[in-house]
């Protein structure tokens, strides 16, 4: 798309969204640990870089709720050395590149959504106990979520009354200004400049930002160090996911609404060039961000230009508002990022858990829990392995189902998947004396290759054992080497093995693993109706021998 296509809309959609993500860049700043500044300097630097070189032409992107709480976990773990931190974001921005230069785009949609539904639940809550404290008029406490609850009782038991109703007073506004309205005074704003008069007027002993520095950040040279490198790439690894995943999201969010398809691993790309210039410059990571995408669209913006006049429209601030922005309080920031929090859980499956299936509700509520109380990283790495490993186990019993086994034209469940012809049940009835027929059907992986070959155990005395691979349509490596073993078992057996119905990509596999060399070249068939009938010639023809 021409970038000068939509002027009037991409100007009219990037000053509105430009006007929502001020508070909100502001108070993500806050809410990281690293200052409002660098809040700004990620909707700014993230902003024009993700619309530059992104692949979602109608995108505004920034700091985020989660990417936030995420980037706070880090600015912790990296307290006594902020550049090692800011370095670890340049970090996440280069993994996202290395995402979209390798086409991982689609990959990164195919986790599950019920981790990627607990995890967004538990960052919403993380972000509205944390924000609890400053609601009250006091410091957000050290040790994360859990340190929080521990300071509840005695924060409500000291709590400043101004901090409290205008943090109140910009929740409700945020929760009760009407959608309509919002087009032409966004709620963010209003609350940030109501509760900002009641705080100047009113409220003074409400606590305010106080001095932010203005004009460009310093620059933050990258510095590793040895120690903790692996710690650095975990944490790295987890802002790369996450702002990948909620980019890309937000991404489908504009196509449905701009009817429009999104480039998800150029939109990569041009996400990790601008988290990588943010870590460089000292300011919060982001990624695309919902609510300002979804109200660019809205005012007209449809090209990368809209971006760009959003992030120009902040830099313009960030060098001549900063005495006005001092006087904003902690308490309104804190109440518009408890409304955030609140739109991020998933309150859309949480209805459903009653109704909807139970390993799924285990997997959220578990990611949910290791999110809020553990960490980050451990939420999502479990979550991933255990829905993998309920898959697995899934899978794998489909695929012992589709072991079947036939002896005399009938198999042992008297339920087959397969229809046999006449002939070919002729032949089996004929055969059942001395063969054993085994049809395998579908997919066969190291999940259920065991289970599927173990059905072997009663065969063993059997004079010829014939594999069908006719409806297999992959095997893995140790499905491949599992058959090469029960061949090589059933030879010793004296039972004689036969393979028909090959296709040719799973015959360039076995031929790889020297599976086929376990069987006599004249017992390999194109298919199942050869395989019988030449067995059957066979028994004919020994019955003649043995009758001279």
């Amino acid at each position: 798309m021409n970038i000068f296509s939509n002027i009037k809309g991409d100007f009219y959609g990037g000053i509105t969204a430009a006007v929502v993500a001020l508070p909100l860049a502001l108070a993500f700043g806050v809410a990281s640990g690293a200052g409002p500044l660098a809040g700004l300097w990620g909707a700014i630097l993230v902003g024009f870089f993700a619309s530059v070189f992104g692949g979602t032409p109608s995108q505004v992107s920034g700091p985020t709720g989660p990417m936030t709480v995420v980037m706070a976990a880090v600015i912790m773990q990296y307290a006594n050395d902020p550049v090692m931190a800011f370095s670890v974001v340049i970090m996440g921005g280069i993994l996202q590149i290395l995402f979209g230069i390798f086409r991982l785009g689609s990959l990164i949609s195919l986790v599950p959504y019920t981790v990627i539904s607990g995890f967004m639940s538990g960052i919403g809550c993380i972000i509205i106990i944390l924000q609890t404290a400053p609601l009250l008029g006091h410091d957000i406490p050290k040790g994360g979520t859990v340190g929080a609850l521990s300071a509840l009782s005695d924060m409500l038991s000291h709590i400043n009354n101004d901090a409290l109703i205008v943090g109140l007073l910009s929740l409700a506004l945020m929760v009760i200004w009407p959608k309509r309205l919002s087009h032409f005074l966004p709620a963010p704003l209003l609350s940030l400049i109501v509760g900002t008069l009641c705080v100047l007027t009113v409220l003074p002993n409400a606590p305010i930002i106080g001095d932010i520095p203005t004009g460009f950040p310093e620059i933050h040279i990258p510095t590793i160090s040895y120690g903790d490198l692996s710690d650095m790439l975990g944490s790295a690894l987890i802002l790369a996911l996450l702002g990948s995943i909620d980019s890309l999201l937000t991404s489908l969010i504009a196509d449905s609404l701009t009817k429009k398809p999104h480039n998800s691993n150029r939109e990569l790309i041009g996400q990790g060039i601008g988290n990588a210039i943010a870590g460089l410059f000292g300011a919060i990571p982001g990624a695309g961000a919902t609510m300002r995408t979804v109200i660019n669209i809205r005012a007209g913006g449809m090209t990368p230009l809209s971006g760009i006049v959003h992030a120009l429209i902040l830099f313009a601030m960030v060098m001549g508002l900063g005495p006005l922005a001092e006087k904003i309080p902690h308490a309104v920031l804190a109440g518009i990022l408890m409304k955030v929090g609140w739109d991020i859980i998933d309150w859309n499956y949480l209805q459903l858990i009653r109704t909807a299936p139970r390993k799924g509700v285990v997997h959220m509520l578990l990611v949910l829990f290791l999110t809020v109380f553990v960490d980050l990283i451990i939420a999502v790495g479990a979550g991933l392995v255990l829905a993998s490993l309920t898959f697995v186990k899934h899978m794998a019993d489909l695929q012992a189902k589709g072991v079947q086994r036939f002896q005399g034209g009938n198999n042992d469940e008297d339920q087959s998947m397969i229809r046999l012809s006449t002939e070919e049940k002729t032949a089996l009835q004929n055969l059942s004396h001395f063969l054993v027929f085994y049809h395998f059907d579908g997919p066969l992986s190291f999940a259920a290759a065991k289970t599927a070959f173990a059905k072997l155990n009663g065969d063993h005395k059997s004079k010829i054992i014939l594999f069908d691979f006719s409806s297999t349509t992959y095997i893995d490596t140790t499905a491949a080497l599992t058959l090469k073993e029960a061949i090589q078992t059933l030879s010793q057996d004296d039972s004689e093995v036969a393979i028909c119905g090959l296709l040719p990509d799973i015959a360039i596999s076995l031929n790889g693993l020297n599976v086929l060399k376990s069987v006599k070249s004249q017992n390999i068939f194109q298919d199942r109706k050869t395989a019988l009938l030449e067995f059957a010639q066979r028994d004919l023809n020994t019955e003649a021998k043995s009758n001279q």
